[in-house]
């Protein structure tokens, strides 16, 4: 008498993660992590932030017609740069929250596919960086225009390519956040140095030309701001490479891999 062992459908794959767990809709990704980014009490003060030293920094070329150029690249550069000192703190914080405050557990454990979580992050971020470039562009309109109502000349050189050049700059302002926050994985740490390192370079860079010219972002991001591509693309590239690229993919890394405790 033999006999016959059978085996339930499905049970060789059983162990992996698309048959335990099945995908969630990245939309819903989106949705939760936008959340996070936008709806603690936190995240809700830094954007405010962002926005008010946006408008605050408007005020300045407004104020002060005789000593700054009164044109319309002038005053999208304030905004700006206003832009560029705290929204990548909001980026950081949605990077390194689950692991500061230990909720990745759970966050990982409802998706393993830890790399699905981080995209979202990102495009979250991303998402959140074109948000705030055109608040930065509405409050530079209102500043033009207060600017025309109290009857000063205004130089009108603002082309499609610099509105362009002013969103890259956003962005990619936005992602030195990221990837730094997707390297530390320790809010404090990584937001303390995202303030000191461009600090740190940009003094270096007073002594050093090939520190300012090619490692030092802030001197390459504020070329591509200004549209001088010209003569300036190797350097862009490369801080691009150092500042963006290559932390974001160690990040990426450590944040697969790393043990959760």
């Amino acid at each position: 008498m033999t006999t016959t062992m059978t085996r339930p459908l499905g049970t060789a794959d059983s162990t992996s993660p698309d048959v335990m767990f099945p995908a969630i809709p990245f939309s819903r990704l989106l949705r939760v992590e936008w959340g996070k980014a936008t709806d603690t009490r936190a995240s809700r003060w830094l954007l405010a932030a962002v926005a008010a030293s946006t408008v605050g920094l408007m005020l300045v070329p407004i104020v002060s017609p005789s000593s700054i150029e009164q044109s319309y690249t002038s005053y999208l550069g304030f905004a700006a740069v206003a832009l560029s000192i705290l929204l990548p703190v909001v980026a950081i914080l949605t990077l390194t929250s689950e692991w500061s405050q230990r909720t990745n557990l759970t966050t990982f454990t409802q998706e393993p596919r830890r790399m699905r979580v981080v995209i979202a992050k990102i495009v979250v971020s991303l998402m959140l960086g074109v948000g705030a470039a055109v608040f930065g562009a509405l409050v530079t309109a209102v500043g033009l225009g207060v600017a025309a109502a109290s009857g000063r000349t205004l130089e009108a050189d603002l082309s499609i390519g610099l509105a362009v050049a002013f969103l890259a700059y956003v962005l990619l302002n936005i992602m030195t956040g990221v990837a730094l926050g997707a390297l530390v994985h320790n809010s404090a740490a990584a937001i303390v140095a995202s303030f000191v390192l461009p600090i740190g370079f940009a003094l270096l860079g007073t002594a050093s030309q090939v520190v300012a010219n090619w490692l030092d972002y802030s001197t390459a991001f504020n070329w591509l701001l200004n549209g001088q591509w010209s003569g300036h693309t190797a350097q862009i590239l490369v801080a691009v490479a150092l500042w963006v690229a290559a932390p974001l993919a160690v990040g990426l890394v450590r944040t697969v891999r790393r043990e959760i405790n």
